[in-house]
Formats: structure tokens, sequence, C-alpha cells
């Protein structure tokens, strides 16, 4: 929770304000039983009317300028909580856009939601509630023991040794019940993550009928977090109870020792109700304190795992991701080289990818084919700096691009992901993602490039609405926008991976010669397992197990490379294989 605080030096002085206001509403409330036995002491016994009158209009103008303070500092708490909260959701957001995709992988999608979103709303109720009570509890608490001791000292013990018993009572619930509520945020990830895929996969459970299953799985989910939640709830709930007893039996001793007081004649009847009142103000503070206890610990817990995202080491600063400008340029031997390129995701136990080597030249078509899991796609995701290489060098026109700023990398590289992502929104803004400033000229031959005209004719044209994940679209569809995306800043350099798969052949080959013909013409990666989709590129690689077994043109391949021969013999005639 320390490095948060940061988050709130814009907010120092609200976040002063509202405690100052709510100490000034304690001590007017402090001063209502001194008043109140005033009233008993010398106004009742005395007789004097005028002398009540006044002690009551003064508790009145008390309650009155008592109750704006409580409203001024819940208005500047209430800022700085919300203030503070939305920093700290900003900066989450930032941590996420500057993370790496390794970084990404490591906490997942779910996890992510539920922090930016679930944690910081709790860390907001925590922060507002401390910001009004935090002080003004104790304050009360002490205060009222500092008023009972010059009224009686001996009274005052009772005092202290209930105070001493309910702090001791808090503190060993709040050590408990923490980490407990870190658990329970854990489960509460589970639940968001199950909620998660069955919406994305919702078509494809219904069509394998597993809608039962995962409602079972589901249930079993929530009941955890249900089990989990009602188990800490239970053990936090004991704080009421428990103070409420002990508030009680001191009452109960106070009243019995005051009494023998006041028939000594030590104390004055108007001195014990002023006991007795200061007394309930302890027990009201300390519930509210228990309360909010049982609050800011699942703030803190929230905090930690906030914390957690904010401060986490960064891929980045590994010693094979090199810092932008630290790299010298090269000669190129190429536009595109891969030099000895070997690559391991976090924490994986062996590489993905194994001293890989080759080059490309501008304007030519570059197939990857291969078995599943054979390290295509992860291959080409070294290219725009997605993820690292841990060994060796990809350089562009000479430079490692792990040394380009990733913004001026990017603008020179096109990427249609096998995963295509579009947003609500209309057709041009889908295609303009990323703010560039495209004239609709531009746009409209992306779209025929991409074999997309069609597409957006029947959507409206550019200012075409796209749904949410683009569902008002087939697959094909989906994927020609996702291209025209791509191609829509004229980038130097496009990254198809297993992008077509759900075009026709006409439509794919109609894509391969826009694409081919366009005037700035692009360094092309066609990712695929189709041979169809690769046999005509100037390079073909045949990627197995991270290695990357051969490369040439396909007429080459089908006499040299066993493996792309027997995908060309399960997928062609025999005439084509050959």
């Amino acid at each position: 929770m320390k490095r948060l605080l940061v988050y709130m030096k814009e907010y120092r002085l609200r976040a002063f304000l509202g405690p100052f206001f709510k100490l000034l509403e304690a001590i007017f409330e402090l001063l209502i039983p001194l008043i109140v036995a005033n009233i008993i002491d010398i106004g009742i016994q005395s007789g004097d009317k005028s002398y009540i009158w006044q002690r009551v209009f003064l508790m009145a103008a008390l309650g009155v300028i008592g109750f704006l303070c409580a409203l001024t500092a819940q208005y500047f708490a209430a800022k700085a909580a919300v203030g503070f909260s939305a920093k700290v959701r900003r900066a989450v957001f930032c941590k996420i856009q500057n993370s790496t995709f390794s970084d990404l992988d490591e906490f997942g999608t779910s996890t992510l939601i539920t922090r930016i979103t679930g944690d910081i709303n709790q860390l907001q109720t925590g922060v507002n509630i401390a910001l009004r009570l935090l002080l003004r509890s104790p304050f009360i608490v002490g205060g009222a023991f500092v008023v009972a001791l010059t009224i009686d000292a001996k009274v005052s013990l009772i005092f202290l040794a209930a105070i001493l018993l309910l702090g001791a009572i808090v503190f060993l619930i709040m050590r408990y019940t923490i980490p407990l509520y870190q658990n329970v945020q854990k489960k509460l990830d589970k639940v968001t993550l199950s909620v998660r895929e069955n919406l994305y996969g919702t078509r494809v459970l219904r069509a394998f009928g597993k809608e039962r299953e995962e409602t079972e799985r589901f249930h079993g989910e929530n009941d955890s977090y249900y089990t989990a939640q009602r188990f800490v709830g239970k053990i936090s709930a004991l704080m009421n109870p428990l103070t409420f007893a002990a508030i009680n039996f001191a009452v109960i001793f106070m009243i019995y020792v005051s009494g023998s007081q006041v028939n000594k004649g030590i104390l004055l009847q108007g001195e014990v109700v002023a006991l007795v009142n200061l007394m309930s103000q302890i027990l009201i503070e300390l519930i509210k304190f228990a309360n909010m206890i049982v609050t800011i610990n699942k703030s803190l817990a929230s905090a930690r795992r906030i914390e957690n995202v904010i401060y986490a080491e960064s891929e980045r600063n590994l010693p094979f991701y090199t810092q932008p400008g630290s790299g010298n340029r090269k000669e190129p031997a190429a536009f595109l080289e891969f030099s000895d390129v070997s690559f391991a995701y976090k924490n994986a136990a062996e590489e993905s990818i194994y001293h890989v080597s080759f080059s490309a030249e501008r304007g030519e078509q570059i197939g990857i084919i291969g078995p599943t899991g054979s390290g295509k796609s992860t291959l080409c995701s070294l290219i725009p700096h997605f993820y690292a290489a841990t060994g060796g060098e990809v350089l562009l026109d000479g430079v490692n691009v792990n040394t380009i700023p990733e913004k001026d990398l990017r603008k020179r590289i096109g990427v249609v992901l096998q995963k295509n992502a579009l947003f609500q929104g209309t057709i041009r803004e889908n295609l303009l993602l990323g703010g560039r400033e495209i004239p609709d000229e531009k746009l409209e031959l992306a779209l025929a490039a991409a074999q997309a005209t069609e597409v957006a004719l029947q959507k409206g044209g550019l200012d075409g609405k796209i749904e949410p994940h683009g569902r008002n679209l087939s697959g094909g569809q989906r994927q020609r926008l996702c291209i025209a995306r791509a191609l829509a800043g004229a980038p130097e350099i496009l990254i198809l991976d297993d992008s077509a798969s759900a075009l026709d052949f006409a439509t794919e080959a109609a894509l391969r010669k826009a694409i081919a013909a366009l005037p700035q013409k692009p360094l092309t990666f066609i990712v695929s397992q189709r041979v169809s989709s690769v046999m005509h590129c100037h390079k073909i690689l045949v990627m197995e197990d991270g290695k990357l077994l051969a490369q040439g043109t396909h007429e080459e391949l089908v006499h040299t490379s066993p493996l792309y021969a027997e995908i060309c013999r399960a997928q062609l005639s025999t005439e084509v294989a050959k």
C-alpha cells in the first residue's frame, strides 16, 4: 500500500482536510457529555432554568456545527478517494499497455480485469473510510479516556482496561483475516475467468452441448468463492459481538464502581451520566472502527494485488531485452535478417525457437509452414518485437529490432494475428486504429486490396457500424477487414499469421495478387498450414519443433524437404505435389 500512496500527492490537501474536519466533529462530540453533566449537577440541582436553556442551546449549536463538519469531511474524503482511485486505475491501465506480451501472458486477462475494476473499487472504499474514521475513532476513544480521567482517576482505569481489551480483539481478528481476504480475491479471479470464457465461447459450448458441464464447473468455482467469503465473513463478524460484550461488561462494572463513588460523595450524579455517555461513545466508535478494519483489510489485500501489477518486474529489464538506442547499425546483408535467433517464453522449461537464420528482401512474399506448435507464429512475433529474442539478432535494415523504439518499429509493420480483433465503432474507426490520419481514398484502396470492398458496402461503407468483437460479421469478413486495417498504413512489412484461413481459395489468391501489385510492395510473411497459401511465395520456411528444417521455393522443397513433400502429398494432387 505504501508504494501506491505516490498517487495521493495531488490530493494531499483534501486528504488532510477530511480527517481534520472529522476531528473537529469529534471534539464537539466529546464536549456533549460534559455539558449534560453540568445541566444535571448545576442547572437541575440548583433549579436554574436559564442555565439549563443556555446549555441546551449550546448543545444544539455544537450538534449543528458537528453535522456541518461531518458533511465537509465526507466531501473532502470522497474527492480524495475518487481522485486517488482514478490515478491508480490509470497507472494500472498504462502498465498493461506498456507491458510486453510475456508480462501479459504471466498475469492473465481475467486477473487484470478483476484488479482494474473490483480491486480498485475496494481500494477506493477503504481510502474513503480510512480518511473519515481512521483518526476520528481512536481520537474519540482516547479523548473519552482523558475526559474520564479528569472526572475520576479510579473509574478511568476501567476505560483503559476496556480500550486495551477491545484493541486486542481488533488486532487479532485483523491479523487473521488479511491473508484470508487475499485468498478470497484469488477465487474471485477464477470466477471471472470462468464467466469470461463462457461468454467468449458460448457458441462453441452450445455446439458441443456442454452447457451442463460448464454450469457445474461455474457452480464449483462460485461455491468455492462463496465458502471462502463466508468463512472469512464469519471471523470478521465475531468483532461486533465480542466488542459489544466487552463494552457492556465494562459499563456494568463502571456503574458499580461509580455508584459506590457517588455514595461516598466523590462523584456527582451528572458525572456518572457523563461517564456512561463517554463509555457509549467508545462503544459506538469501536464498532465503527471494527467495521472499518474489516473494510481496510479487504482494501489492503486489493492494494497488494494492484501493486503486484504496477510494480511487477517487466521483461524489459531482463538482459536479452535490449533498450532502444543501445545497438549499432550494421551493414545490412538483407532488408530483414534472422541471425542465429533463439527464443524461450518466460518461465518455460525449453526454447520455442532454436537457432533460426534466414534473410528476406523488400517486396518478397515469404511463406511459413509446418505442423501445429512448430513455432511459426512465435517466429513472426519476434519481428515487431512482441517478444524479444533471447538469443541471436533480428535485424531490420541492419539494426536490431530490439533497439528500435517500438512505436517507430510498429509503424513500419502491419500485423494480422490469428485471433482477429475488431472493435465497436465504424469501419473507418477500425481501419484508423491508432489515430493515423489516412485519407478515405487510401482506406478504400486498402479495402480493395484486402478483397473487403464488398464487405464495407454491405455494411454501409466506411461509416458502417461494427459491433463489439465484430459479431455482425462472418469469420471471412472479419479477416478481410483486419487485413485491410494492416494495409491502410502502407507498411514495409506485412505479417499475415494464418489470417486467411476463413477465405476461399479464389479470394485468397486474389488477395496475394493484390498485395503483390501494391505501389509500395511490402515484405509479406504468410503463415499457414495450407500448401496452396504459400506455394507461390518467393521463399518458403519449413518449421518443426521450433527449428527451421528447410527453406527455398516450392519446386526446391518438394525434392529436398521430406516434411514439406509429405505435407504436399497430403494436401495436393500428385501432379501438383511433384
